[in-house]
């Protein structure tokens, strides 16, 4: 008795996604679960990979990263760095989305497009550029500005200049995010306000602004998660410098690890910034259901 073309049809496809899941798994488990676990084992241990070292420590490099002045400095540059990128990030990205949502404005698509270049553009090849601009000697901030500031060598700048950077390369991320809620917003809610003769400001703070809490936090978590994580543009740009005004704690690891080859203290400030990264999350969603 032949088997009927449907009965073979779902039996492939019960076939190619059993592999496609175990093909997942597979994946996840090597080049995620395990290495999680290497690392987290390795942060009690002495561990340099070029010596073959591998000694047991116990809680010694954790004691040595709470001990770390660097560490706390650390911590405080990336948490001045996150709040203010986080800030104009949000601020930015609203404000243009409301005025790209207008009817005013003509080829969104376009504008849309613009805003999100940036966003997709390497972190590396936008960080190389900036840095050339910053450059007091061949760069353009100065002369647009008509200063004579040596940007990324002076401590009182560098962290400013590489969050500048930061803010533009990144805003249009919450452009496109908050143009996607506007597009979602009921329209019967704005029609109301209008009929009860709301401004628009006060549209926008009673209205619009409660209705896209969600795309809010979802934007600021993620941004959390990301500018905990930067380290890149610090690398390209000022290497942590002048001195420890641009330290952050992603690149206090990648020192470690890369640089000085001490894995197993490197590990311990991964999972020490996990933690923080998993309590600011925490936090944010905490504040938000407070909220409603």
């Amino acid at each position: 008795m032949q088997k009927r073309p449907g009965t073979l049809k779902r039996k492939s496809e019960v076939l190619l996604r059993n592999i496609v899941v175990t093909a997942m798994v597979i994946y996840f488990t090597v080049f995620l679960i395990v290495p999680i676990i290497i690392a987290f084992a390795g942060s009690f241990h002495n561990w340099n990979p070029l010596s073959g070292t591998y000694d047991f420590l116990g809680l010694k490099n954790y004691t040595n990263v709470f001990t770390s002045g660097l560490f706390w400095t650390s911590m405080l540059n990336t948490v001045i760095f996150s709040v203010v990128v986080i800030i104009f990030r949000v601020g930015l990205g609203l404000s243009i989305a409301c005025a790209l949502n207008s009817a005013l404005v003509k080829h969104k698509s376009f504008f849309r497009a613009v805003y999100y270049m940036p966003v997709v553009t390497p972190m590396v090849a936008v960080a190389f550029v900036w840095k050339f601009m910053y450059n007091p000697q061949i760069g353009t901030i100065n002369d647009i500005l008509g200063l004579d500031i040596n940007w990324l060598m002076n401590p009182k700048t560098a962290l400013i200049a590489v969050m500048i950077m930061t803010i533009w390369k990144d805003f249009g991320y919450a452009v496109v995010m908050y143009l996607a809620g506007l597009y979602s917003l009921p329209s019967d809610a704005l029609e109301a306000a209008k009929v009860d003769g709301a401004t628009s400001w006060q549209t926008f703070r009673y209205i619009t602004f409660p209705l896209l809490k969600p795309m809010t936090l979802f934007v600021v978590i993620t941004s959390i998660i990301s500018y905990i994580q930067a380290y890149v543009q610090i690398l390209i740009m000022t290497e942590g410098g002048p001195g420890t005004a641009t330290y952050l704690a992603s690149y206090i690891i990648y020192d470690e690890a890369f640089v000085k080859y001490n894995f197993g203290y490197a590990s311990a400030l991964s999972f020490v910034l996990f933690v923080i990264t998993a309590f600011f999350t925490w936090l944010s969603f905490r504040v938000s259901g407070n909220q409603e």
